[in-house]
């Protein structure tokens, strides 16, 4: 494939940057301020281990509390339909 073919117009880096930094929410906190896309690459890299970090303290905390439980509880159904949706 030619280099040609494979390169992303300037125009279409700068919508999807503006796209991405429509998403975090540091960068909507700012405001309509334009933030390099290096800085905002950056900074989504940053979010989503601090998501993933999220992701793996709510996991332990729900282990924990599924550890407490009975099995066979209605409380513990709940949870089992919870995480199924």
């Amino acid at each position: 494939m030619s280099s040609r073919r494979s390169r992303v117009s300037e125009e279409e880096i700068n919508r999807l940057v503006s796209k991405l930094q429509s998403l975090l929410p540091e960068t909507r906190q700012r405001g309509a301020g334009r933030a390099s896309a290096a800085k905002l690459l950056k900074e989504t890299c940053n979010y989503i281990r601090s998501l993933n970090r999220d992701v793996d303290d709510l996991s332990d905390r729900l282990s924990a509390i599924m550890a407490t439980m009975d099995s066979s509880s209605a409380e513990a159904e709940m949870v089992r339909s919870l995480l199924r949706s």
